[in-house]
């Protein structure tokens, strides 16, 4: 069974009415990245960037995974999936897609404000608990904190991400910029020989490193339904 991975960005959930974050309108406008968004925003003001997570939880439980969720889950009956996904959402998950890499974290979890990465405190939330409070504390005794990735911060996961699209016979590109880093550079660790292709209805300026990329200019949806239709054909011929 081939391997495919897919990198997914916010482009992905943008059809679930998942607010974006770097376009027009997105959420960078309304709250500056500076006070929810890095380690320093949250010392400064911990109840601000607790209740900015609390309100990104509360829109959760508002939408639903899209069809381009659920067809990239369906890619399973036929290929070795993994989705490695800058999306802080639960939406692959939600529409089954069973082996996910959340690069910078997970929106229904909270950890530890001394070790983010310590496991042991380390909580997967219920939508019965999506209010996190101050004063809600990890078992090392500190206050829990999101489970996010901030600017600044490292991003762990990228050395499982690398591992997989190192292994890649397809590498799928869906609703990223391809601008923020370590993400973007993931496309230089697909070997040379596998088929890159790209979803989205914008251009995106991506440094090709001498790969093909087959673009759709397209939404998650319809460029999800456009590249089954590619990929039964190839199987097909």
């Amino acid at each position: 069974m081939k391997k495919l991975v897919v990198l997914s960005g916010a482009g992905m959930s943008a059809e679930s009415g998942v607010s974006t974050f770097r376009d027009a309108g997105g959420l960078w406008d309304r709250y500056p990245v500076e006070e929810v968004a890095t380690p320093e925003g949250y010392r400064a003001n911990p109840g601000l960037v607790i209740n900015f997570y609390n309100e990104r939880r509360r829109q959760l439980l508002t939408v639903e995974p899209n069809e381009g969720h659920h067809l990239v889950a369906e890619l399973e009956k036929n290929f070795d999936v993994t989705v490695v996904t800058q999306n802080i959402d639960n939406l692959h998950e939600r529409a089954g897609s069973s082996h996910i890499i959340h690069l910078h974290g997970e929106l229904t979890k909270i950890c530890s404000s001394y070790d983010p990465h310590d496991t042991q405190c380390i909580k997967e939330l219920t939508p019965d608990e999506y209010e996190v409070k101050l004063g809600d504390l990890a078992p090392d005794g500190s206050q829990y904190r999101p489970y996010i990735v901030w600017f600044g911060e490292a991003v762990p996961k990228i050395e499982d991400a690398i591992d997989q699209v190192e292994k890649a016979d397809i590498f799928l590109i869906i609703g990223t910029s391809m601008n923020v880093y370590p993400a973007a550079g993931l496309l230089n660790y697909v070997r040379p020989g596998a088929k890159v292709f790209l979803i989205d209805p914008k251009e995106v300026n991506v440094r090709s490193n001498g790969h093909q990329i087959h673009v759709i200019r397209k939404v998650a949806s319809e460029g999800m339904r456009e590249l089954l239709q590619l990929l039964s054909e190839s199987a097909s011929s």
